[in-house]
C-alpha cells in the first residue's frame, strides 16, 4: 500500500512540476512519460484538482488562476510584470522549492519572482508561511494542510505588498527556516536592492530573522541597482537565477561565498 501512495505521489509532483514549468500538461505525454495508461493520468489529474492544485482542460490541465488578479487584469502593472520572463520565473520557482523540507517555516516577499516559490512548494506538506504579499496568501489559501501568516500593515500600490510599522513589527517577532526575497537589483559591492523603498525595510527586516536567506532573481537583476538599498550581501546563502546568467554575471556572488543555482 505504501508503495502505491508513493508512486501517486511521485507522479503527483512531475505533473505539477511539469505544469509550472509549460504552462500547460496533456494526458497522453504524460501518460507515455510516467509510463502508466491514459485513465492513471485522468484519475491523478481529477484527484490534483479536487485538491485546488490545477484546473483540467479539454485533453490536460491548466494552472490555477487566482480570482484576485481580475480586478487588475487590464491596469495592473503586476500583470505585465507576470508575463515578462514567466518561463524563467517558472524555472526559478521549481528550484526553489527543492529547497523546501516538509513541515517548515517559511518567509515570502512580495514581487512575481516570489510568487513563483509560493506557486511551487505545491506538494509539500505541513508548512508554514509568513508573507506581506496579500497575492501569495490567496494562493496558498485552498490548502487545508498548511498555515498561512499575514503581516500586518497597509497595502502599498498595485503590487499586493503589506508595508509599514504594523507589518515590520510582526515580521520581528518570529523567526523562520528560509526566507525567500526577490530584488530589483543584486549588486556585489551595492547589495541587495529594490525600487520600492517601503517594500525594503519589510524584506528587510525578514532577511534579519531568517536562519537561511534565498535571493529569487531572473539574470537582468544580476549587477543591478535599484534605488533602495534592502540589505548587503552579507549573510546571503543562495541566490537563484536562471540559465541566462552568465559565468561572468555570477562570479562575484560565488566569490563572496553565496551558492548559486541555475535554473
Amino acid at each position: 500500500m505504501a508503495e502505491v501512495i508513493s508512486a501517486t505521489k511521485r507522479r503527483a509532483q512531475v505533473i505539477l512540476q511539469e505544469l509550472l514549468r509549460a504552462g500547460k500538461v496533456s494526458v497522453g505525454p504524460l501518460a507515455r512519460r510516467l509510463k502508466v495508461s491514459t485513465a492513471t493520468i485522468r484519475r491523478d489529474l481529477s484527484e490534483l484538482e479536487g485538491r485546488g492544485l490545477l484546473r483540467r482542460s479539454h485533453g490536460g490541465a491548466l494552472p490555477i488562476q487566482p480570482l484576485l488578479y481580475e480586478p487588475f487584469r487590464h491596469t495592473s502593472n503586476y500583470q505585465e510584470q507576470e508575463r515578462q520572463r514567466s518561463a524563467e520565473k517558472r524555472r526559478i520557482g521549481l528550484v526553489a522549492a527543492e529547497l523546501v523540507g516538509d513541515g517548515e517555516f517559511l518567509a515570502i516577499g512580495a514581487g512575481t519572482t516570489a510568487t513563483q516559490v509560493a506557486r511551487s512548494i505545491s506538494l509539500h506538506q505541513g508548512l508554514t508561511v509568513l508573507t506581506n504579499a496579500i497575492n501569495v496568501a490567496m494562493e496558498l489559501s485552498h490548502r487545508e494542510d498548511l498555515k498561512v501568516i499575514v503581516t500586518g500593515g497597509f497595502l502599498s500600490g498595485d503590487w499586493f505588498a503589506l508595508v509599514g510599522p504594523g507589518a515590520i513589527q510582526s515580521v520581528g517577532e518570529l523567526f523562520v527556516d528560509k526566507v525567500f526575497i526577490g530584488v530589483d537589483g543584486i549588486h556585489a559591492e551595492r547589495g541587495l536592492t529594490t525600487n520600492y523603498p517601503d517594500q525594503a525595510t519589510i524584506h528587510r527586516a525578514m532577511m534579519r530573522h531568517a536562519r537561511r536567506k534565498i535571493i529569487v532573481a531572473d539574470h537582468r537583476k544580476l549587477g543591478a541597482i535599484g534605488s533602495a538599498l534592502i540589505c548587503p550581501l552579507k549573510g546571503v546563502d543562495i541566490l537563484i537565477t536562471d540559465k541566462g546568467a552568465t559565468d561572468e554575471a555570477v562570479a562575484p556572488f560565488i566569490a563572496m561565498g553565496i551558492e548559486v543555482r541555475r535554473a
